[in-house]
């Protein structure tokens, strides 16, 4: 029987103030912080990018993050202080995707996101696969903070990076999937992950999620699915604007292809290299499975492969270069009732009973 996968780190502010906040990150998450960094220049590397322009993009993100949202920028000046790590690259961090973006990056992640809503007062039930390169799969944080007085976060990003998929003490929750459209470009704008980690700073109701994405200028694309007890829908951002998609009977999900007719038209992700409109597909024709009210059971309705019909589970092909394998690196679930976000670390052919971190936005946190 094979050992069980140690569970995602875990990082809990009690810091009020965005600097102090980040200093405490950064000095608690050094090492994971230098080496997530040395993941990406790698990877950047390995598309092209020289360090100079990772700089620049750095610095650039900085920027646009300061005019739009201040206390993140004041809060990611303190993961560098505390980290040690210079202020552009933990900038380049939380802009990884503008950067790929900017390098014309393609290929065949990411993730796949599913949300039902019963429509009997019953909770929604979330669940997706983060894909990522296998080599970062160390870079995995879960974080529970105190953004503002009364506002309690909890989500799970990579050591650095301000935000990505979770859930806030007004029940809202927010899933994550990258987006490639011929609008992306290499003009730095805010990144999507600030997007993310904004709205759940901020947001009670989907329609605020909607305002705080259209306020920010983007120069790459991404899908935050919103989720509230009784509301959803997939917010897909690019610089070409950003489309809302609505449930369909209850349902909705999402692969890495825009499914706004008009946003589709600049769709720059191509059945040839990517899996994403068979996962959208696979994941269509599984609405019962992923009804589930049992956190397991619905994870184990995502173990699909290749022979299946669908890579929705992904396991890196080891023969390829690093910049070039793909894995289901965590699979994610969000309870906006209880106010709690679940993280398995590895793909759903993974998942045991026992296997999840519980973070929790309420009151207090769990394990």
């Amino acid at each position: 029987m094979s050992k069980p996968l140690p569970l995602v780190p875990h990082h809990v502010s009690t810091e009020t103030g965005a600097r102090a906040r980040g200093r405490a990150l950064g000095e608690a998450c050094r090492d994971g912080i230098h080496e997530t960094f040395a993941g990406y220049a790698s990877l950047f590397a390995a598309h092209g990018l020289h360090p100079h322009h990772v700089r620049d993009h750095g610095r650039k993100a900085l920027a646009e993050v300061g005019a739009w949202a201040p206390y993140l920028a004041d809060e990611i000046a303190g993961i560098a202080e505390g980290s040690g790590l210079s202020a552009w690259k933990v900038g380049a961090l939380n802009a990884r995707t503008e950067i790929l973006a900017a390098a014309d990056v393609t290929g065949e992640g990411e993730c796949s996101t599913s949300v039902v809503l019963p429509g009997d007062g019953t909770p929604p039930r979330t669940v997706q696969t983060w894909d990522w390169h296998d080599v970062l799969r160390d870079a995995m944080l879960a974080w529970t903070l105190e953004p503002a007085p009364g506002r309690r976060v909890a989500t799970f990003t990579e050591h650095g990076v301000v935000g990505k998929i979770g859930v806030n003490d007004a029940g809202l929750g927010v899933h994550f999937n990258v987006l490639r459209h011929r609008s992306d470009s290499a003009d730095i704008g805010v990144p999507v992950h600030a997007v993310a980690r904004r709205v759940l700073d901020e947001g009670t109701t989907v329609a605020d999620a909607v305002r705080i994405a259209r306020s920010a200028r983007l120069s790459a694309s991404t899908v935050l699915t919103v989720v509230t007890h009784d509301d959803a829908r997939c917010l897909e951002l690019s610089p070409a604007g950003v489309a809302e998609v609505y449930p369909e009977d209850g349902f909705l999900t999402h692969a890495n292809h825009f499914l706004d007719p008009e946003l589709a038209r600049g769709e720059r992700t191509t059945a040839d290299v990517s899996s994403t409109f068979e996962r959208g597909t696979w994941l269509r024709e599984r609405a019962a499975a992923l009804r589930a009210d049992d956190l397991t059971e619905r994870a184990h309705a995502l173990r699909a492969h290749g022979e299946d019909g669908a890579p929705v589970c992904a396991h890196a092909e080891e023969t390829l270069p690093a910049h070039q394998r793909w894995e289901s690196l965590a699979t994610i679930s969000i309870d906006v009732t209880d106010r709690r976000l679940h993280v398995h670390r590895g793909g759903p052919c993974q998942v045991g009973e026992e296997s999840w971190l519980t973070c929790s936005a309420g009151l207090t946190a769990v394990r």
